[in-house]
């Protein structure tokens, strides 16, 4: 499919990923359609798309609520008479021990990233159908083969994203409807701000793991699948290096990953507990990246990500064989069964 003057909609457009991706389809020459809830920042990702030459709309919408991504849908078609393009950007999270996160959080994050993309998804395809044309393009994640502790919702909702889009493509293909594609991309870290936007009840100030990765990498990925629609995509060599993993050796990697996370996931800065953007947007949503450093060259990423494995195998044999007194996140400890709150440092 051509990109130049197809007709896009992108959620979570505001910043992260989401906006990356906009402003790329907006330099390949695309019309595109901003969705998110932050309605400051959307204007502003619509005003630099403009800026760059494309046609641009911006709906602010939470994509919790069907009625509201079906509207972002109907606007679309006001201005553009058709749907080439879908994409499912919009995310939320949450860190923190299981038995501390409160439910209520947990929930969110499964209405937004779980949710949002069954609405987006049958909001686009219902389009798409009729047309007989599009590609409908779900953001997932490598923690839906590679998951980490402390980010249980988030991590079902990736899982749940990838087998979403295995599904819609064994009914596209049952239905014979060749020309509609379902395209489903798994991220390793990226520079962006869901670290700092996120809500935290671990105690201690959320950082990306290294290796990170630039957003805009994933965007370039996103406008390639347009051109050449493909069934999944990892984006990052730390990602695709855990996939072989994960298939020739699932429980070490498992282990390697929880003493990974809780040894680089989080900073020794202390946080105090915090919804993030869970129920409002997050103040300064404006940027496309979070300040992770994510630009470094890649033969660095690559060696960070072998020094990184290294380590954490290590690690993990040194911890299984000499466990710490400290609590399931490192230096603080928890509570019982009772979930009640953790004390101070350890």
């Amino acid at each position: 499919m051509r990109v130049k003057d197809a007709a896009v909609v992108i959620t979570g457009a505001s910043s992260g990923i989401g906006r990356a991706t906009a402003l790329a389809f907006a330099d390949a020459g695309a019309n595109v359609v901003l969705a998110a809830r932050a309605e400051e920042p959307l204007r502003a990702a619509e005003k630099e798309c403009a800026d760059r030459g494309a046609h641009a709309l911006s709906v602010a919408v939470d994509v919790s609520y069907e009625a509201a991504v079906t509207e972002v849908r109907n606007q679309a078609l006001d201005a553009f008479g058709r749907i080439d393009v879908w994409v499912n950007a919009a995310v939320v999270g949450v860190f923190g021990p299981f038995l501390v996160v409160p439910m209520a959080a947990v929930r969110r994050v499964i209405d937004v990233n779980v949710m949002g993309y069954v609405y987006g998804s049958r909001a686009a395809l219902e389009q798409m159908r009729r047309q007989e044309s599009g590609v409908l393009i779900n953001i997932s994640s490598v923690t839906a083969f590679g998951p980490t502790p402390y980010n249980q919702a988030y991590v079902i909702s990736k899982a749940a994203v990838r087998a979403l889009g295995s599904t819609l493509r064994q009914e596209l293909q049952l239905d014979r409807a060749r020309d509609v594609h379902v395209c489903t991309v798994m991220p390793a870290t990226m520079d962006t701000p869901f670290f700092h936007h996120a809500g935290n009840y671990t105690g201690r100030t959320v950082v990306p793991m290294p290796p990170v990765y630039p957003p805009e990498r994933v965007a370039r990925a996103i406008v390639n699948l347009v051109r050449f629609p493909r069934r999944e995509v990892i984006v990052g060599p730390a990602g695709r290096m855990l996939l072989l993993q994960s298939k020739l050796a699932p429980g070490l990697v498992e282990r390697f990953l929880a003493a990974y996370a809780d040894r680089m996931h989080f900073s020794r800065e202390p946080s105090p507990d915090h919804d993030g953007n869970l129920f409002q947007p997050w103040p300064d949503t404006e940027a496309v990246d979070g300040g992770w450093h994510g630009r470094r060259r890649t033969v660095v990423r690559r060696a960070a990500t072998v020094g990184a494995i290294v380590a954490a195998g290590a690690f993990a044999r040194r911890r299984h064989g000499d466990r710490p007194t400290w609590g399931p996140v490192r230096g603080w400890r928890t509570a019982g069964m009772d979930g009640h709150r953790r004390m101070g440092p350890g």
